[in-house]
């Protein structure tokens, strides 16, 4: 740590560095903030300061909020997420629960086969679903996507909690059996206890990827008012070759406010579930 003794080094070695990481992380953001405030005469307009809004107008928010089907698509998005996180989030805990906890035959061939299932591409996988769907009569419902985004969220769950079930000590468990608890009782009262914060990883790798998803939603969606977010805002804001980039930012920006405040709200939990720390 001898590079951190004077204010120079730490100058050159972490803070300019890091206020050029900060820099290129925030800077999408914030032009997305003053695209979304700026007029059309700006956004048009060759000898206006791209960087900065002269005359900031609402119009493109009311626009998107009065005049489109923004509202009903932010509300499929957060019903479809949570449904879908909390479905996948069951599975995964039992699944990762027999796998790391239950120490049957074949159990690490079993884990290894459930991340690689997270490995398939969704443009391979939506071809049969597509099929289930149509033969189950789901298409251009929510339910479609309710049912069809656990086959990319419950991998990636399962393999996550696995690695945060294996740093609990066995020792508790058994010493839960040996008076004469039940598996259930175990994991209901003893694991899932010690487990929030990778619970909360899992749920929130698992809402992420489900608002942000596109293709699912893109394919098995056509109505307007049964549309996500992602899927709405690209469709229905651009008309052939016009792009209205004012509403479209404005969209991105609304969009993308619920996930800034998920992980504001248990960074904590986020990183203490990421490096599998279990608090005594």
């Amino acid at each position: 740590m001898r590079y951190l003794d004077t204010l120079p080094r730490r100058w050159v070695t972490t803070y300019i560095p890091l206020g050029v990481f900060l820099f290129v992380l925030l800077f999408p953001f914030y032009w997305m903030v003053m695209t979304s405030f700026k007029p059309n005469e700006e956004l048009v307009s060759r000898k206006s300061n791209p960087f900065w809004i002269v005359k900031p107008t609402l119009a493109h928010f009311e626009k998107l909020l009065l005049r489109t089907e923004y509202p009903q698509w932010l509300w499929n998005t957060v019903l479809v997420s949570v449904v879908a996180t909390f479905l996948s989030l069951a599975a995964s805990v039992f699944a990762a629960y027999a796998i790391e906890r239950l120490r049957f035959k074949g159990a690490r061939p079993v884990g290894l086969a459930i991340f690689l299932a997270y490995l398939i591409p969704p443009s391979i996988l939506f071809i049969p679903l597509a099929t289930i769907v149509f033969k189950l009569g789901l298409f251009d419902t929510r339910l479609a996507l309710i049912l069809s985004y656990p086959t990319f969220l419950v991998p990636f769950s399962t393999w996550l909690l696995m690695g945060y079930f294996r740093s609990i000590p066995y020792e508790l468990e058994e010493c839960a059996l040996i008076d004469g608890a039940t598996r259930w009782q175990i994991l209901v009262k003893i694991i899932l206890p010690l487990a929030v914060p990778g619970l909360i990883s899992a749920g929130i790798f698992a809402f992420t990827l489900s608002w942000n998803e596109f293709i699912y939603a893109l394919t098995f969606i056509s109505s307007s008012e049964v549309k996500t977010v992602p899927v709405g805002v690209v469709t229905e804001l651009v008309e052939g070759d016009v792009y209205h980039w004012g509403a479209l930012m404005a969209g991105a920006l609304l969009g993308s406010l619920p996930i800034a405040v998920l992980y504001s709200f248990f960074v904590e939990y986020y990183v203490s579930g990421m490096t599998g720390a279990v608090k005594e």
